[in-house]
């Protein structure tokens, strides 16, 4: 405020000069009068200064405002990834900015710097969904940016059962557990907290899907179920078409050998009271009886009651032994595939017994049965696929008929994708066991059964009671 005292001091000084000049030829003015009058002019021209200064700091600060909204840049999201990007300083460019996206100048306004790269902020997008992302957080691969949900869909593993994404542990590693032919990714804790798993295809049951429960308390998926066999009536096409496969490879079994369906505690107690058995798997799902005994039968297709459980009718059936062989028994509610697996297991043990190969140690008896389960399955799984003639891709092919005489299984119309993916299962499970008595066993039969065939691998085992 003095500067602006000063001011007005000069010009009441100017003011009183001016008035001396005026006062020639002029009357006599009241000079207090007079001085209060250049005051008040004095005073309006100094408001008049202030208000231009004012104007003036207005105009500066717009300006620069102006400059900071050029100069604007808006700090890159954090990625999280290993490589976090952290803003970098500012340069004001000597050239113009070229969007990466869309190779246009940028111009004006706010506009991102990342990857090394600007971008228009509505050009700056996930690589998944497309969208702009303007979350302060984001997620780096390789050079494509994702939201964070985003990514977590596309990248990380969902748990097929809780169908939740798998949490990662304190050390950031995502555990998870897979199985090794479906590749199903899982929680490890459904390893533990009773989940039930298809007792055929052994794939875990989601929480937004029920198995069906079987009367003896296994669970079968509904994939699984559309094949199914339920009662031994429904099984004779199956068990013939058994018995065509055998005589196609010049092993016809000669007697009647009654088969029958039953439920897994029927089977359990019959395996019991053999007194010769090599049966060492977890679960029991086949026996070819020598002894006299009654077993109950699966004697009509089970209905599906409440709560998707089956109703199942049993009758008793006594087995009388007029052979080696007294019958075959098979566990009820399985797969067309897998049920004739385990027919072609059980038959060969059949033959064998009525064919005079006797006391031969279990990996090889069951190593060769498991030999003729999955060439009947490698038969059943080319044929399903149109195939005119028998592949040369495997030995064990050549020990199999011609595709005319077992092709009767496409009687049955076409085999689901999903049918044909769980004969492949069980050919995979087949050669990965692990067991010394079924797994070794049949690794080692193949092997032989590649190298010299099935007929001289067989004649081998009759007079050794080894494979070659």
């Amino acid at each position: 405020m003095d500067e602006f005292k000063e001011q007005e001091d000069i010009y009441y000084a100017i003011a009183l000069s001016l008035s001396e000049q005026d006062q020639k030829g002029k009357k006599s003015i009241d000079k207090e009068s007079q001085s209060e009058e250049y005051k008040q002019l004095a005073r309006a021209q100094t408001k008049e200064d202030e208000h231009i200064t004012k104007a003036q700091l207005e105009d500066d600060e717009q300006l620069a405002e102006a400059l900071q909204e050029i100069m604007y840049m808006e700090s890159p999201p954090h990625c999280e990834t290993e490589n976090i990007f952290q803003p970098h300083p500012f340069n004001f460019p000597s050239e113009y900015r070229i969007c990466a996206r869309c190779k246009t100048e940028i111009g004006r306004g706010e506009f991102l710097t990342c990857m090394d790269a600007d971008w228009h902020p509505e050009c700056f997008r996930c690589h998944a969904c497309n969208c702009p992302i303007t979350d302060s957080k984001f997620y780096i691969s390789g050079n494509r940016s994702y939201h964070k949900l985003c990514y977590r869909k596309q990248r990380l593993p969902r748990c097929e059962v809780c169908k939740n994404f798998i949490p990662a542990s304190s050390k950031g590693r995502i555990p998870y557990m897979e199985h090794p032919f479906w590749k199903n990714k899982y929680c490890p804790s459904h390893e533990h907290d009773g989940t039930p798993r298809c007792c055929s295809c052994e794939r875990m049951e989601p929480r937004d899907t029920r198995y069906l429960l079987l009367d003896d308390g296994r669970k079968l998926c509904l994939e699984c179920l559309n094949s199914a066999i339920m009662d031994t009536e429904e099984c004779q096409p199956l068990y013939l078409e058994i018995q065509e496969f055998y005589e196609g490879l010049n092993m016809k079994v000669e007697q009647q050998v009654p088969m029958l369906l039953v439920e897994r505690q029927a089977l359990n107690e019959a395996m019991e009271g053999e007194k010769h058995g090599h049966h060492h798997l977890s679960e029991t799902r086949g026996l070819c009886l020598s002894e006299v005994q009654t077993v109950p039968t699966i004697s009509r297709r089970p209905r599906i009651g409440a709560n998707h459980q089956l109703d199942i009718r049993t009758e008793p059936c006594r087995l009388i032994r007029r052979c080696e062989v007294t019958a075959i028994l098979v566990l009820y509610g399985l797969p067309r595939l897998l049920t004739g697996q385990i027919l072609a297991h059980e038959m060969m043990h059949a033959w064998l017994k009525l064919n005079g190969y006797r006391n031969l140690s279990p990996e090889v008896e069951e190593g060769i049965c498991q030999v003729l389960a999955y060439m009947w399955l490698e038969s059943e799984l080319y044929t399903a696929s149109g195939g005119d003639a028998v592949p040369s891709t495997s030995s064990l092919f050549s020990s199999l008929p011609s595709s005319s005489s077992f092709s009767t299984s496409l009687k049955m119309g076409k085999r689901s994708d999903f049918e044909k993916k769980c004969g492949d299962f069980f050919k995979h499970h087949i050669e990965v066991d692990a067991s010394p008595t079924y797994g070794d066993g049949f690794r080692r039969g193949r092997q032989a059964v590649d190298k010299y065939g099935l007929k001289s691998t067989l004649k081998h085992i009759r007079l050794t009671g080894s494979f070659p």
